[in-house]
């Protein structure tokens, strides 16, 4: 398989007719308009958020066209993400952003910004993080990125394009976030198939029936899980790529777990500059650094920003998708992964990840560099340290 979307399709087993990997951004922005523009009877298109930057604006074009020839057009946009994205945004922008949403509605397009129901949910950042976009077509775009400039334009993100009976689920993941879907739209699409050798496994933790989410959950999460189970499988090298290094505490010991039998353990992680915003995401994930490098991990860090979600197991397993490796995954955030043993699709993804992993903006991490920081990051570091879960 290539790496861009003239690959050939893998074979029909476990649910997948075929899984294209898209590294390349334009690609990804041309099937996705493509996608809108043939789309005749539904299309589905979920975001953590929507920048009206040239993206945001092509896109709506396309949404709004779809809706004028009778497409049932579904965006799907978290609430808070949204709201955490106007730290990206000019003055203008947010401006523009809070008027597309009732352009798009009184055209007919679904706005659903989601807003998880426990009210300390709410408060502390739980919401929707699942990227999807399918059509009638039968295809699901199963993204790493946002509609937007920074997805687009800034940092490396992956994307696939998939057939057969896994964009079933995908899709039902997405009406999730929807408080009354359109259920009869499923039926038009393959039927979901049983277990295989790709899966995919989807979580919303907001769902969760505890009082106290997210700061007890009744339920297990799903994803977290598999994640665990497939790094305790590690026997030789484990791969990971996120945004920031920074998973809840029983996925962190799952990896420092693997590193101290011997795996050797590589992660590919955002570098401070990828949110200029504000240093603390990547500050909190600069707590996980002694415990990582003493097991031996290799942490790199990515100028720029390193934004996709993969993981690769001794070449013969992987999972890639929405999960990035931070605590709100676990406990806040929709999230969902595909798994597979497909031997195509894990060498595809091995062949992703080694191209990140050499990337001339990729630099190797060691603990002299905490001790280098700046007074001023050392001090901010400190003040975050009690309140590192929530970024």
């Amino acid at each position: 398989m290539s790496g861009v979307a003239a690959a050939a399709p893998s074979a029909a087993v476990g649910g997948v007719d075929s899984f294209i990997s898209i590294t390349s951004r334009a690609e990804e922005w041309k099937r996705r308009l493509a996608m809108v523009e043939r789309a005749r009877r539904f299309l589905y298109l979920s975001t953590y958020f929507y920048h009206p930057d040239r993206y945001g604006r092509e896109m709506a074009e396309a949404l709004l066209a779809a809706a004028s020839r009778g497409v049932d057009v579904w965006l799907v946009v978290d609430g808070f993400g949204q709201r955490l994205a106007g730290a990206l945004m000019s003055g203008a922008e947010r401006l523009a952003a809070r008027r597309l949403w009732p352009t798009l509605e009184q055209a007919g397009v679904h706005v659903c910004r989601y807003t998880p129901g426990p009210p300390l949910q709410r408060l502390l950042g739980g919401g929707y993080h699942i990227k999807v976009q399918v059509s009638e077509a039968g295809e699901a775009i199963f993204a790493s990125g946002n509609i937007s400039a920074t997805s687009f334009a800034g940092w490396n993100e992956h994307a696939c394009a998939v057939r057969g009976a896994l964009v079933r689920p995908m899709v039902e993941s997405v009406m999730a976030a929807i408080d009354a879907p359109e259920r009869a739209h499923l039926d038009e699409l393959p039927p979901a198939a049983g277990d295989g050798p790709t899966r995919y496994v989807a979580h919303l933790p907001c769902d969760d029936p505890s009082p106290v989410s997210p700061f007890r959950q009744q339920s297990p999460n799903p994803v977290t899980d598999a994640l665990i189970e497939l790094i305790d499988r590690a026997e030789r090298r484990l791969a990971i790529t996120s945004f920031y290094f920074k998973p809840a505490p029983p996925l962190l010991a799952a990896v420092a777990r693997a590193a101290r039998r011997g795996v050797a353990v590589e992660i590919v992680h955002s570098h401070c500059d990828a949110l200029p915003a504000s240093p603390a995401p990547w500050l909190a994930a600069t707590f996980t650094y002694p415990r990582l490098l003493a097991a031996g991990v290799a942490i790199f860090e990515r100028r720029g920003g390193e934004h996709s979600k993969i993981v690769v197991v001794d070449g013969r397993e992987a999972a890639v998708g929405t999960y990035n490796f931070e605590w709100a995954a676990h406990d806040r955030l929709a999230e969902s992964m595909l798994f597979t043993r497909e031997p195509p699709i894990v060498a595809e993804l091995a062949k992703v990840v080694a191209a990140i992993r050499t990337h001339p903006t990729v630099g190797r991490i060691t603990a002299a560099d905490l001790t280098a920081l700046s007074l001023g990051l050392r001090l901010r570091r400190a003040v975050l340290y009690p309140f590192r879960r929530w970024f």
